[in-house]
């Protein structure tokens, strides 16, 4: 099994297995807020599949990414606005 790779979720560093999505590692980092609805109730991933837009988090300085269709890569930074 290769090496896990490190990302950055919300300031601290996580270790990832190869092959995650980026919605899989933030919710394994214990966190389940990804944004906030427009009322200010804390929004998680739905689908899992890109279609809810439920998942959507700032990825790497770009915002609004969705974050079940993206694969970790080694150093990634990931901001929830939750």
């Amino acid at each position: 099994m290769p090496d896990p790779l490190k990302v950055c979720i919300d300031g601290r560093e996580v270790r990832v297995n190869t092959g995650t999505s980026v919605a899989a590692a933030v919710l394994n980092a214990g966190i389940a807020g990804f944004r906030h609805s427009v009322e200010g109730v804390p929004r998680g991933p739905v689908c899992g599949m890109g279609i809810c837009f439920e998942c959507r988090l700032t990825i790497n300085g770009r915002a609004h990414q969705r974050s079940c269709m993206i694969v970790c890569e080694e150093g990634m930074v990931i901001d929830t606005d939750v």
